[in-house]
């Protein structure tokens, strides 16, 4: 027999520091392994070519898409936004028709592991479709992170999903790559620190680019 406790459908908002950590796992629905953001296509277009483009291309994520996706995720997650409205935010500070398509696929991963993670708790409310942000925003509120944490699980993602697949179509060292992730670390502590003060209203007009070239690529490796 085994001497592992019993888990109950609550005890993620218990641990919310393991949840933190689950969710950054880059094995999710919305890692790297399936969406690029925009990586791929900055690859095809010679935009990244070597490592050190790769961590300028992450550097620059992380402090503008990401950065606004984070701080509708964290006000979410302190109730600052209720989930109506953060839908409507996300919609508004995503020019791209791509790029939204892109969180609104990734939304619907996370839906899936939040009904898993919390069976007892109504997710209705992100039906029949949700942005990435928004739904990560309310498994922070569900599991009792608060609104800066929310917000570094997503920087952390946006930045780690988008290095793993530079990593492949690049065949870099992993070794590499790990550092260079590593070497984001505090960046992305200050972006989600940023990004848990109140909504921001930036984007970058490369990125949006990048994301509707790639929906017009007839066989990609991943769907973003």
């Amino acid at each position: 027999m085994s001497d592992r406790p019993e888990s109950s459908p609550s005890s993620p908002a218990h641990a919310p520091l393991a949840m933190m950590l689950s969710l950054a796992d880059s094995r999710l629905p919305v890692g790297g392994h399936v969406h690029s953001g925009g990586v791929e296509q900055a690859i095809a277009d010679g935009f990244i070519r070597t490592a050190t483009d790769l961590a300028d291309f992450l550097y620059r994520r992380v402090t503008t898409s990401g950065l606004v996706a984070a701080s509708a995720a964290a006000a979410v997650a302190d109730g600052a936004l209720e989930v109506g409205a953060a839908q409507r935010e996300v919609n508004a500070r995503t020019p791209s028709a791509a790029a939204r398509k892109a969180s609104l696929a990734q939304g619907r991963g996370m839906v899936r592991l939040a009904r898993r993670m919390f069976p007892d708790h109504d997710w209705t409310v992100h039906r029949p479709a949700t942005h990435l942000p928004v739904i990560s925003g309310s498994i922070g509120a569900a599991s009792s992170l608060s609104g800066f944490h929310t917000a570094l699980i997503l920087v952390y993602t946006t930045m780690s999903g988008s290095a793993a697949a530079g990593q492949r179509l690049l065949a870099l060292d992993p070794a590499d790559v790990s550092i260079m992730i590593a070497d984001l670390g505090a960046e992305c502590e200050r972006v989600a620190a940023e990004a848990a003060v109140g909504l921001a209203d930036l984007s970058d007009p490369v990125l949006d680019i990048f994301a509707e070239r790639h929906e017009r690529q007839s066989m990609p490796l991943f769907m973003s």
